[in-house]
């Protein structure tokens, strides 16, 4: 089905987006395969999507660019292995690529577009739109909660190098030395993860954060314990 330059019912322009979202939702999934990243592959992905549906719900989004934008926000990882641009702008020509086939309008494709290169915590580019808003807080929470620790202990795990420690060996909770998680893995709840709350863009990822981030309070006063 394409959309060319006759009006469309409400009815016909829903039936194209569901139909685009679900070919675009196989594709990437196929790209996704046997990709080895357990922090950033397709359970990732999954759970980003699903957590930005539920906020475009809550704050009255557009979900069709969400559910795109969501589905397409880690997609240069799947090729960054072969490249050292970074994976958001990686993934935002894959993205447009794909857009471009399926023929998807030139409003949704900037909306899905800017919302991707507007996730990526390192790239620190403001979203401008509710929707980038929804994906960046829906990015942001997969890294807190239960799932955030298992996501840490992988990543942390994986890039560890022969002189990392698990933690600080006479300060685990970084209270008397500067958090460097370069050098002790727990170190990444103090100068990431335990910040991530505030840096919430919407209502609905606020009030999810601050679940998830007292989830992690109750992690490390477990770990207090453990360790004293």
């Amino acid at each position: 089905m394409e959309m060319n330059e006759r009006t469309y019912s409400n009815m016909e322009i829903m039936q194209f987006e569901q139909e685009v979202l679900a070919n675009i939702y196989s594709e990437i999934e196929k790209r996704f395969a046997g990709i080895d990243d357990l922090a950033h592959g397709w359970e990732h992905v999954t759970r980003v999507y699903a957590l930005a549906l539920h906020i475009a719900e809550q704050e009255g989004a557009n979900r069709f660019v969400v559910a795109m934008a969501a589905l397409m926000h880690d997609l240069g990882r799947t090729v960054q292995a072969d490249s050292i641009t970074h994976h958001a702008d990686l993934s935002v020509a894959l993205a447009k690529e794909l857009l471009a086939t399926y023929q998807v309008s030139a409003d949704i494709q900037e909306a899905v577009l800017h919302a991707i290169i507007a996730h990526s915590f390192s790239r620190g580019i403001p979203p401008r739109t509710l929707e980038a808003r929804i994906v960046r807080d829906a990015d942001r929470l997969d890294s807190l909660g239960a799932i955030g620790i298992l996501r840490w202990a992988i990543t942390g795990t994986l890039r560890r190098t022969p002189q990392t420690k698990t933690y600080h060996p006479t300060d685990p909770f970084a209270e008397n030395h500067s958090p460097d998680d370069r050098s002790y893995m727990l170190d990444h709840f103090f100068t990431k993860l335990l910040k991530l709350g505030d840096t919430m863009a919407t209502e609905t990822g606020r009030m999810l954060a601050q679940q998830r981030t007292a989830f992690m309070h109750s992690y490390l006063d477990e770990l207090r314990k453990e360790l004293e």
